[in-house]
Formats: structure tokens, sequence, C-alpha cells
């Protein structure tokens, strides 16, 4: 996500809950014409059709689910994410999101799920975030690797151009011995510029992704996505 987690659930409407607690249900369903997760397609280089469903709460926690298609060239099929977290305001202009995402690939036919804690912290339109590998499957990395040898450093700059127009500049750094695993090398940055636009119908996206893996090419993905209150 361009935001923290927590930012984008912030933004939904309430559900009375007490005379001071609210809560929200929303779902979103949309689509991309690549998947690309920290800049390496998901897809191999195809349409995802992807979904999920998102619970927030005005103490800060959240917790929610998230679905899309994926293409490793084996039988694994789809990807169903599960995370919860925490996340609040410091200051006016500072705030922080804590929390925990487990990838599921429930047809694989290898151990390949694995979990991950993150945090977050926002100033203004900088958000610097740090996840790190917690649990993870016998499959993820093949010994003598670590199979919970991975970590990512990214900093994400959002700029708003408009009301409705938004632009995005995105570095990642992904380290450690599961990133060798799947790629030969034991790191790689990945980077990315995106432009979107909130419309009546949802919001639509154009993005230029890159990384400096070896043998990896640039990437345009199209995306659209809907949200809706439940």
């Amino acid at each position: 996500m361009k935001k923290s987690l927590y930012s984008v659930l912030a933004l939904s409407t309430g559900l009375l809950l007490t005379s001071n607690a609210f809560a929200a249900a929303s779902g979103n369903i949309g689509g991309t014409s690549n998947y690309l997760w920290r800049g390496v397609t998901q897809t191999n280089d195809a349409v995802a059709i992807q979904g999920g469903i998102d619970y927030s709460h005005d103490s800060g926690f959240y917790a929610g689910t998230w679905a899309s298609n994926v293409d490793f060239g084996d039988d694994t099929s789809y990807e169903l994410d599960l995370y919860a977290g925490y996340g609040g305001s410091i200051t006016e202009d500072i705030s922080y999101d804590l929390g925990y995402l487990y990838y599921a690939y429930p047809d694989a036919e290898g151990s390949i799920d694995f979990g991950e804690l993150h945090g977050a912290i926002t100033w203004k339109w900088l958000e610097v975030s740090y996840s790190q590998v917690v649990n993870a499957g016998d499959d993820v990395a093949a010994d003598p690797l670590d199979n919970k040898d991975l970590s990512y450093l990214a900093a994400t700059i959002s700029v708003p151009l408009t009301e409705k127009l938004n632009l995005s500049v995105h570095y990642g750094y992904s380290s450690g011995d599961v990133v060798e695993a799947w790629f030969g090398e034991d790191n790689y940055a990945d980077y990315n510029v995106t432009l979107s636009a909130d419309t009546s119908m949802g919001t639509v996206s154009f993005m230029v992704s890159d990384t400096d893996l070896t043998q990896d090419d640039a990437k345009i993905a199209l995306g659209y996505s809907y949200s809706f209150d439940l």
C-alpha cells in the first residue's frame, strides 16, 4: 500500500458501538495489469484480480484479509493475506503503524507461507517502514539458508498534486538469505513512481517500477481499486 494500512482505514466511516467508540468495516476489489510485490512480479507479468475486507476501530486496532491470483510457474494459484495491527498519531504531523502480516498460499505444493512484523512512521508526506520475517515454512528457502532471514526497509514520499490526484515515489531495500534463495543475490533495491487519481468510480493508478536485480527489466502497471462500506 502507498500509505500505512492504519491511515487508510482511519478514513472509513464509523459504526456506533458506544457513546465514545466507533468501528468500521469495509471491502475493496480491483485489479492490476501486473501484481508487483517489492518490485517483483507475482503473476509472471500477467493481470491480477484482487480484493479484501478490512475492520478498524477508533482505538487504533485494525485487522483484515486480502487475496490475489499469482503465478510462480507451478501449481500455486492464489495468495491469501491475513493481518492485524495498531496505529495512531503522536502529533498532528506524525503517525505510526505496528502490525503483523501473514502471507498464505493455500494450494502451494510446498510449505512457502511466511509472516512478518512491520513498523512504520509517517511525517506529513514521508513514510519510513521496516519489515522482518518472524515465521516461515520449511520451503521458503532451502537449507542451509535461513527461512526467516528476510528484511525490508522502505521509504515512500506521497505528494497531493490536486484534490484528487496524488504522486508517490518509493524506494525499498530487501536483504537476507531468502533474497538469495529467490533471486541468487543477497540483497536488492526496488523503486517506483506512481500517479493515482480518485474518481467517483474508484481509484486508478499508473506505476513505473524497477529493481537492480540482474536480468530484471522496468515494468509498467495499471491499477484500479474500488472501496465500499460493509
